[in-house]
């Protein structure tokens, strides 16, 4: 009988002709797939391994699937300029269908409380994918296909988002996890939108340039900064959101110094990555996020130190000509006399062409059929050749005025229901200050996207629908840490 010691490892099993051949079989079929398929085909093959250990660990730990998504919401766009082919956005529904599908099976073995989805939050995502939904028989829309990869940022993202957070990720160290990725991350688009100021952009960056995007990210010889994001418009946007949410969260009193300081740090960068991108229209998520912060306090102190604050902006950028020199001050400058804009004038003539070939249409011409996915899959029609520039005027645009109205109501009730619950329910300081910086943050995105059409893109639509959930949670939030509290009270008495 062969003991231990006669067992074969490494590099001996190719000893045997059976391991050689199954090592040549697998040589030789990989090579195959890469010369046909080309080298994504190749990397795809070999990834295999790291896929399946994937799956096995999102169906034992379904949270991580959520990271993986917070992380591919701020990548995917960006590593697809380097790997042109790969469907890393497509990567993002793949993750939350096998997140509810870990959900489904798990339910045989644990209770998954899907009664914590049951709430008017997720009825009004339920609706407006419905209506989403409809759009795919309005006899206006002419392709199927662009609505299939439209509705996903438009509806589907919100629909997926919402319970999995009330389901699953649902707790204090989950919302502290949620902010910590976002701040890293931000952080990390802001460093590669300094390096491409300072030190231009790569050879694949250049190639996105050239193919089309040099006309809106190459203005009188200056390079309006994008990082790692869809566009210099959607990283002005998600970097003044991040400069209004993690100031606040820095100004917060229940805060570690270092984690002030590591907020303060985040919210810096993100200011300054608003100013590098741009982007004008971005400047409306500061300058209303923190009105609606000093709303939200109630302080007469913070309401007049504010108050002089945004009077002394105002004064800056519309009655000085202080900083014209810079480049990122002469063009923000520009977002405080838009009449005197031409690019403002030639948006007022779109909306005045759009209204009169709307007026027939009350349920809009079909999702996908403006903007780049008109231009991609009906790039003959009325519609795909006229921008809208806004995401409103998408909306608009896309689902008709009823589409429209709809869509303001559920985004002012969740704005609406939010600063009820921070003004009259949450006490818990700290759970307050962090539901005050996201329905701040939230206010601003809201507000600029009636310039920018920034509200259902990557990465700022899935932040703004986790900062939905976790602002309805705020209640939940305060009781479980009261409930903490008392237990540790009790233990202290016992002993």
């Amino acid at each position: 009988m062969a003991g231990t010691f006669d067992k074969r490892y490494g590099s001996e099993l190719l000893k045997n002709p059976i391991y050689m051949s199954g090592l040549i079989v697998v040589v030789i079929s990989l090579g195959l797939v890469t010369a046909k398929g080309g080298l994504v085909s190749g990397i795809g093959i070999l990834a295999m391994p790291f896929l399946i250990s994937y799956l096995y660990i999102v169906f034992m730990m379904p949270k991580v699937g959520i990271i993986a998504i917070y992380l591919l919401n701020f990548t995917a766009i960006g590593l697809s300029r380097y790997l042109q082919g790969v469907p890393f956005g497509l990567s993002i529904d793949g993750n939350f269908l096998l997140i509810y599908a870990a959900l489904f099976f798990s339910n045989f073995f644990k209770k998954v409380p899907w009664k914590n989805a049951k709430n008017d939050l997720v009825l009004l995502s339920v609706i407006w994918y419905g209506y989403a939904l409809f759009q795919l028989v309005n006899p206006e829309a002419i392709s199927r296909v662009a609505w299939f990869y439209a509705m996903r940022g438009v509806a589907l993202y919100m629909l997926f988002t919402l319970p999995l957070i009330f389901i699953l990720f649902n707790t204090k160290k989950d919302l502290d996890q949620f902010l910590k990725i976002w701040a890293i991350m931000s952080i990390l688009g802001t460093l590669k939108g300094i390096m491409q100021k300072f030190m231009g952009v790569d050879a694949w960056e250049q190639a996105w340039l050239d193919a089309g995007s040099a006309s809106t990210h190459l203005l009188f010889g200056k390079l309006r900064v994008f990082s790692f994001y869809s566009d210099a418009g959607q990283f002005g946007a998600a970097q003044g959101h991040v400069g209004v949410v993690f100031m606040i969260l820095g100004l917060s009193e229940k805060r570690s110094k270092k984690l002030k300081i590591f907020y303060f740090i985040t919210a810096i960068l993100g200011l300054y990555g608003l100013m590098i991108s741009g982007t004008r229209g971005a400047m409306a998520v500061p300058v209303m996020g923190f009105a609606m912060y000093i709303i939200l306090k109630k302080n007469i102190k913070i309401m007049v130190l504010g108050g002089l604050m945004g009077v002394a902006v105002l004064v800056f950028f519309k009655y000085t000509t202080i900083g014209q020199s810079n480049y990122s001050i002469a063009r923000m400058r520009t977002a405080f006399n838009p009449t005197e804009d031409a690019s403002y004038q030639v948006r007022r003539a779109n909306q005045r062409k759009l209204s009169a070939y709307m007026a027939s249409r009350p349920f809009g011409g079909g999702i996908g059929s403006a903007g780049n996915w008109g231009l991609r899959f009906t790039p003959h029609t009325f519609l795909a050749n006229t921008p809208t520039d806004s995401w409103y005027v998408m909306i608009w645009a896309e689902q008709g005025v009823i589409g429209l109205a709809l869509h303001l109501f559920i985004l002012l009730y969740i704005l609406f229901k939010s600063m009820y619950l921070i003004l009259f329910k949450v006490k818990d300081k700290e759970i307050n200050a962090i539901m005050c910086a996201l329905a701040s943050g939230y206010f601003g995105i809201m507000v600029a996207s009636y310039g920018n059409g920034v509200l259902g893109q990557m990465p700022t639509g899935i932040m703004i629908y986790s900062s939905m959930a976790f602002l309805f949670l705020g209640p939940k939030l305060e009781k479980d840490k009261l409930k903490v509290q008392d237990e540790i009270g009790n233990e202290l008495k016992q002993n």
